[in-house]
């Protein structure tokens, strides 16, 4: 978790809202079962809407048996029993929401069954060939968006003067792509971006890479 993290304030009680089939790509929600200092069990409830309040900034909702507790921007620490829980998002989707004990261990939270990561661990859980099938793909054209673009953008930068003047000229790349083969490597590299969001998997080079979205 990043050392910049948001300020956490406190909630306002409010109930937490059903999720609705068509928030699949808009809104997470992720479920914790703990057991309160009380000895009482309590569920935690992390609810996160990627488009932003109406300040257009992005806000993790912390809710408690269904009642709003805490909120906080991202990166978010909300202090919970037993540890924290921790949420961290990227252009795509989210990069990890944890609960991390004091000893430093994390346990990822559960997907609502109605979310978007709810249906991908769905199908990990039902089918596991074909969700693994459709994690390999997502992996293989990242890698070949990250292949692509890195030469595109070398030929970019050395087009622009002062670059050309100190590395003696323009460098041309050895391929150059159709503008339609781009916007589809873009779009492809969108899904697969997401379909690792849905599974909570980030990598810097892949995910936060020339088409991807870090935070």
């Amino acid at each position: 978790m990043s050392r910049r993290t948001g300020t956490v304030q406190p909630g306002d009680g409010h109930a937490l809202t059903p999720y609705r089939p068509w928030q699949l790509l808009t809104r997470s929600l992720f479920h914790l079962h703990l057991t309160d200092e009380g000895g009482a069990p309590r569920t935690w409830s992390v609810d996160l809407r990627h488009g932003g309040d109406d300040d257009g900034e992005v806000r993790a909702e912390l809710y408690v048996d269904g009642l709003h507790h805490a909120t906080s921007t991202l990166p978010a620490v909300f202090p919970v029993p037993d540890g924290t829980i921790e949420v961290a998002a990227s252009g795509y989707g989210l990069r990890r929401i944890d609960h991390v004990g004091p000893d430093g261990s994390a346990r990822q939270l559960v997907p609502d069954p109605a979310s978007a990561e709810g249906w991908r661990a769905r199908l990990d859980r039902k089918h596991p060939a074909l969700s693994r099938s459709l994690a390999l793909a997502s992996a293989s054209v990242l890698l070949v968006a990250l292949a692509l673009g890195v030469p595109q953008i070398v030929e970019q930068l050395t087009a622009i003067p002062p670059v050309a003047q100190v590395v003696g000229g323009p460098w041309a790349g050895p391929v150059r792509l159709p503008e339609t083969v781009n916007i589809a490597l873009v779009v492809a590299t969108i899904a697969a971006s997401t379909e690792r969001a849905l599974r909570l998997r980030y990598s810097r080079v892949l995910d936060g890479g020339f088409f991807g979205g870090g935070e």
